[in-house]
């Protein structure tokens, strides 16, 4: 029997949140509960959905949520060192979440352009074009700044200012005006500010043309 309408939403938030229990990594979130590392992820993704998209449909709701769905059985060293290794790993994490969503979408009783569209926010086609698309790039962003970009310096210590900054104004452009203001706002440490500061700077033309055609 097919959930009722009103728990459907729900009742798919729990089984992707059962799927990145997996995860072997655990955490501990704000509210000091142990997770699994993609089921903190996924909830932040939520969280800062409802905080600056309020109106997000149903289907953005679970692109956000789906965002990471199990990552970690995509193994990044299965894939070449340097940027293009990354990309390829990236683009086939997307294909896997997509995948996923979609078997899990349809086992909840969602229709096939309901997962067709879901899919195509995961795999991050039509940024800069679809609103949806971009809502979700605006929210990874963010979540990444607030609660990632320190272990992404850690790790990558050896990474001078410059670099970092190079960065930084690739994911900024990634982003629209509405993403930048939320990222600003943030209680961002000194440093990381400056950071962000000095990549927006860099971008600035950029930046500046991007607003000028951004649809949210």
């Amino acid at each position: 029997m097919s959930s009722p309408p009103a728990h459907k939403l729900d009742d798919l938030f729990e089984a992707i949140d059962a799927a990145n229990a997996d995860d072997p990594r655990r955490v501990v979130g704000e509210d000091g509960e142990e997770r699994s590392f993609e089921n903190l992820y996924s909830r932040r993704m939520s969280a800062w959905l409802e905080a600056i998209y309020p109106d997000a449909s149903n289907l953005l709701k679970i692109a956000a949520r789906a965002q990471h769905l199990r990552r970690w059985d995509i193994h990044r060293e299965n894939y070449s060192v340097g940027r293009h290794g990354y990309n390829e790993w990236r683009k086939e994490c997307r294909l896997h979440h997509a995948h996923l969503a979609g078997e899990l979408m349809r086992e909840h009783g969602y229709d096939e352009t309901s997962i067709t569209h879901v899919g195509a926010l995961l795999r991050k086609k039509q940024l800069k074009k679809d609103p949806e698309s971009q809502a979700l790039e605006n929210v990874a962003a963010i979540v990444f700044l607030e609660h990632y970009f320190d272990d992404f310096q850690a790790k990558y210590a050896d990474y001078d200012d410059d670099k970092i900054i190079d960065i930084l104004g690739k994911t900024l452009c990634k982003m629209s005006p509405k993403g930048h203001a939320a990222a600003l706002a943030l209680p961002l440490p000194n440093r990381t500010r400056a950071l962000v500061s000095a990549a927006i700077e860099r971008q600035s033309k950029a930046l500046q043309r991007l607003a000028e055609v951004a649809i949210d």
